[in-house]
C-alpha cells in the first residue's frame, strides 16, 4: 500500500504518466508521508535544466518550464484564489465567496506573476552555483510537500472539498511520520547540512503561518490553501536556501 500510497500522490501532484485509480488516491489519503516523499521524485525532475550547460537566464527559463510541465498547473489555481482573497475586505464567508469566482481578480493576477518571478529570479541564481547549492530544489520541493502534509495533519477544512477529503484522513499523530520521510532532504547539501535544515525549517515556518492565517480568514484549510502553500513554500525555500549557501 506504499506504493499505491506513492502512485496517489504522484498522480495528484504532478503530470507524471503513472495512472489514476481508486486505491491509489485512498491509500494516498491515508498516509500524508506520502506527499514528503514525491518531493524527491518531483524535485530530481525539475533540477534538471539547473545542470545543463547554457546561460542563466535561458536555465532560469528553463527551471520555470520545468516546474510546471512536471507539477502541472492546479497549485497555481490556488495562489489565484488566494491572491483575491487577500485583497477582500471582509470575515471568512466573504473571502470564500471571492476565492469560488472564476474571475481571476487583481490579487489573483499580482499573486501569480510574484510566484513567476520568483522561480526565475532563484533559478538565475541557482544556475552560477555548485552542483550541491543546486540540490536545494530537491530539499525545497521536499519542504513544499513537507508543509500540505502538515496543513493536512494539523488542519481542518471550512467546507466540503478537497481540503477536508484529505484533513479528515489525517491527525497530528501523522505528523511524526511526514517529519521522518522528510529529514533525509537534510543531507543533500552535504558537507553543508545546515543549509538544507534552514531551508526544511523555512517550510514549517510558513505552513504555521498558513494555517494561522487559513484559520483566521477562511476558517480552516481548504484546498486552495494547500495547493497556494505549497508554491508558496517552494519560492520562499529556494531563496532562503540560495541566501544562506552564498552569505553562511
Amino acid at each position: 500500500m506504499v506504493l499505491k500510497a506513492l502512485q496517489g500522490a504522484l498522480g495528484f501532484f504532478s503530470r507524471l504518466p503513472v495512472g489514476h485509480d481508486a486505491t491509489a488516491w485512498n491509500a494516498f489519503r491515508d498516509r500524508p508521508a506520502s506527499m514528503p516523499l514525491t518531493g524527491y521524485i518531483i524535485g530530481s525532475l525539475i533540477v534538471l535544466p539547473l545542470v545543463i550547460p547554457g546561460s542563466p537566464p535561458t536555465i532560469a527559463f528553463a527551471f520555470v518550464v520545468a516546474v510546471y510541465l512536471v507539477t502541472g498547473i492546479n497549485h497555481i489555481d490556488g495562489v489565484i484564489d488566494l491572491g483575491d482573497a487577500l485583497v477582500v475586505h471582509g470575515g471568512p464567508t466573504e473571502r470564500r465567496v471571492v476565492m469560488k469566482d472564476t474571475t481571476i481578480g487583481a490579487g489573483g493576477a499580482l499573486a501569480v506573476a510574484m510566484v513567476v518571478l520568483g522561480l526565475a529570479t532563484a533559478g538565475l541564481t541557482l544556475a552560477a552555483l555548485p552542483i550541491q547549492a543546486v540540490l536545494l530544489v530537491i530539499t525545497a520541493e521536499v519542504g513544499a510537500k513537507l508543509g500540505m502534509a502538515l496543513l493536512v495533519c494539523f488542519g481542518s477544512a471550512p467546507h466540503e472539498g478537497l481540503g477536508s477529503a484529505l484533513t479528515t484522513h489525517a491527525d497530528p499523530h501523522s505528523a511524526i511520520l511526514v517529519g521522518a520521510v522528510a529529514v533525509p532532504a537534510a543531507v543533500l547539501t552535504w558537507p553543508r547540512i545546515g543549509v538544507a535544515t534552514t531551508v526544511l525549517l523555512a517550510a514549517v515556518i510558513v505552513t504555521f503561518g498558513s494555517l494561522r492565517w487559513a484559520r483566521i480568514n477562511l476558517g480552516g484549510v481548504s484546498g486552495d490553501v494547500l495547493g497556494a502553500t505549497n508554491e508558496i513554500i517552494r519560492i520562499v525555500a529556494l531563496h532562503v536556501g540560495v541566501f544562506v549557501w552564498t552569505h553562511w
